[in-house]
């Protein structure tokens, strides 16, 4: 089955709770909490296509976002050191579980170097499950949207245009960002 098959068929189970931790994102801080996605997240007007990158499976398989084109996503650019990153991703791994239904692929993206099992040695400590091992390592998908630090997270519609983007912390799973990805993407 190819990644992106596994990937939207994923019904992910609960993921535990994580620590909670304050980000600086364009010099203003954020509070203790995570944000509400509403409140964090900045439309791409006009929606444009994603540039181009590649990241690696856990199997060390080579993929694009070209491959998840007619899907929605959320493409997360993250790192097991980054406390906001460590913060947000129970919430991303709820939403992808609510949002595979939907066929809203949920791709965290790990700028990590320690390969494939740094990242699931990461999820299994902090008992985040349903989401998928991706790795760049390099920080490609970071400079190719020329990020200004992580997490940042990406929604892509179905016709494979970036419409939104969030830098830093949000709230993944509450039931309005459910439906503001959903609305995004152009599953509802």
């Amino acid at each position: 089955m190819r990644l992106r098959d596994r990937l939207i068929a994923r019904r992910p189970v609960l993921a535990a709770a994580g620590t909670l931790a304050a980000a600086l994102v364009a010099g203003k801080p954020r509070a203790a909490t995570l944000d509400d996605l509403a409140g964090a997240l900045e439309k791409i007007d006009p929606p444009r296509p994603p540039p181009a990158f590649s990241f690696t499976g856990a199997d060390g398989q080579t993929h694009t976002l070209a491959e998840f084109k007619g899907h929605g996503m959320v493409v997360n650019m993250w790192a097991t050191w980054c406390g906001p990153c460590v913060a947000e991703l129970p919430s991303l791994a709820a939403a992808s579980r609510a949002l595979a239904p939907s066929d809203i692929a949920v791709l965290p993206l790990s700028s990590d170097r320690g390969g494939a099992a740094a990242v699931r040695a990461f999820f299994d400590s902090h008992g985040i499950t349903g989401l998928p091992v991706l790795l760049d390592p390099h920080g490609a998908a970071a400079e190719a949207w020329q990020a200004r630090g992580i997490p940042t997270s990406i929604i892509i519609d179905r016709q494979g245009r970036a419409v939104a983007r969030v830098e830093g912390a949000a709230d993944w799973s509450s039931p309005a960002s459910i439906a503001l990805i959903k609305r995004l993407a152009g599953a509802s």
